[in-house]
């Protein structure tokens, strides 16, 4: 680990430098671009271009979350969808910082950046498991430039769910499994698509262990610790409204419906760039931005294979699930968001890069920042991309 802290502390360097860098450029962006919509909600008693950058569509859920804790309405769409770990620790630090709605957004900037610094730390390490020093470091680079990874640097729960995610698996890679299982169960009380990493740990834990008695009965208490996280989640809603799965049917009520046919949103996306693109992109109202989406989820499924045969089939069931659900629901809305953090993507470029032409990494760079920019730019100025 001591080898490894001057690469670490330029991971931090580069994280650091790109929310800086972002921050900059929404302020930018909100300074130049009219707005898609009217703000749903403003840090500060009246409108501010930098902060208000940070606070776009679930923001305004999560700081209410912080501040107020969960209420709960039947037969309505409520806050029990927004899993808990990411509004208590803003609301803890909102609280530290003397209350109000501002210190919870601020608040909640404050853990997102911290936890996306983390995150590229552990996201290094494990990386480095399986690749070079040069090869994790750009693993760590495509993951902070990923077209959706804004999203790490807003008040979302996607940099929680990434740190405590990463560090999950680099417990189960380790063997120590008990800071896996545990970190596994925040994430699992992070965000609902913690829970698809089980057959992925699952299976990680089978393959480390089956040989060795002692260890096998270790990796499955952690793979019970994985679950513990959704688990208690379930029971506290139950406490609250008599049904443990009422962040289930609250998901539902805001139109998301997954248990479809996978992909089916995605074929319509290729049929249509194919045979009308120019129709299809003007004239549609929400097409560019499903086009954005569609197209973030289309290349990580065909990565899938690549990430099965370079990493093992835990890191490639990791992506199948986790797309798999999504791509069930019919909906294009959110898949760019759930594909940035799928970590063994970026890492599966990064392996590539070191074995392909110099060419390939500039490709990657440009393509991916470029799409940044855009990405973050119609987030910011409140249109459908979230």
């Amino acid at each position: 680990m001591r080898r490894e802290l001057p690469a670490v502390l330029r991971v931090l360097g580069l994280a650091l430098g790109w929310r800086l860098f972002s921050a900059a450029l929404a302020l930018l962006a909100n300074i130049v671009f009219p707005m898609g919509q009217p703000e749903q909600f403003r840090v500060l008693p009246r409108t501010h271009l930098f902060w208000d950058a940070f606070a776009r569509y679930d923001a305004g859920w999560y700081a209410g979350l912080a501040r107020s804790g969960y209420t709960y309405e039947p037969g309505r769409p409520n806050d029990f969808a927004f899993f808990p770990v990411y509004p208590k620790l803003t609301g803890y630090l909102g609280t530290l910082m003397g209350g109000g709605i501002a210190n919870y957004f601020f608040a909640g900037i404050i853990v997102s950046w911290v936890a996306f610094l983390g995150a590229m730390v552990v996201l290094y390490l494990l990386a480095r498991l399986d690749l070079t020093e040069e090869e994790a470091t750009r693993a760590v680079l495509y993951s902070a430039v990923f077209p959706f990874a804004f999203f790490f640097g807003v008040i979302y729960a996607e940099s929680v769910f990434l740190l405590f995610t990463l560090w999950a698996f680099y417990g189960f890679r380790t063997r120590g499994w008990l800071i896996g299982g545990l970190a596994g169960g925040v994430a699992t009380a992070t965000r609902p698509n913690g829970i698809y990493a089980l057959p992925a740990v699952a299976w990680i834990a089978f393959t480390h262990a089956r040989n060795d008695r002692r260890q096998a009965i270790k990796a499955a208490v952690a793979v019970a610790l994985f679950t513990s996280g959704i688990v208690l989640y379930s029971l506290f809603v139950y406490i609250k409204t008599g049904s443990p799965l009422e962040w289930v049917y609250s998901i539902q009520r805001w139109n998301y419906h997954p248990g479809g046919i996978p992909g089916v949103q995605l074929v319509n996306l290729i049929v249509a760039l194919g045979t009308r693109p120019f129709d299809y992109l003007t004239t549609g109202k929400t097409a560019p931005y499903d086009t954005l989406n569609g197209l973030a989820a289309i290349v990580l499924v065909l990565s899938i294979p690549g990430i099965w045969w370079r990493f093992g089939a835990g890191y490639g069931l990791f992506v199948a699930a986790n797309l798999w659900v999504p791509l069930s629901s019919g909906w294009y809305e959110g898949l760019g968001r759930y594909c940035s953090v799928l970590f063994p993507f970026f890492m599966l470029l990064a392996a590539w890069s070191s074995r392909l032409p110099p060419a390939f990494h500039s490709a990657v760079l440009v393509t991916f920042a470029t799409l940044y920019a855009i990405c973050l730019a119609l987030f910011t100025k409140v249109h459908p991309l979230f």
